[in-house]
């Protein structure tokens, strides 16, 4: 079985599971399949708001897909989740590509 449909069968059994979508999104960009990669990305986030790489991949992929507008965004609310979980490691990555992108 594929990584893609290991993930996509752990998530129809428990599809609040962030850490197998932040996966699923990973294989999906590794596949250049940008939009579904995005899709997951957005979805992360949304059932966890403190999934704090989902916002910085989402950003880069953005960015990859010719799309800065929603990258700052990302990047955004990203900085906001990393601030409240107090991951400063995410927080000075995520600042410094905003820094580039502005």
């Amino acid at each position: 079985m594929d990584k893609i449909a290991a993930l996509t069968e752990i998530l129809s059994m428990n599809p609040a599971d962030s850490f197998a979508r932040y996966g699923l999104a990973m294989a999906y960009a590794a596949e250049e399949r940008h939009e579904e990669a995005l899709a997951e990305y957005l979805l992360t986030t949304e059932k966890n708001p403190d999934y704090v790489p989902a916002y910085q991949m989402s950003a880069q992929l953005l960015l990859k897909m010719g799309r800065p507008q929603e990258a700052l965004q990302r990047l955004d609310a990203g900085l906001t989740a990393a601030e409240r979980t107090g991951n400063a490691h995410a927080t000075s990555e995520m600042s410094a590509m905003r820094d580039e992108l502005r």
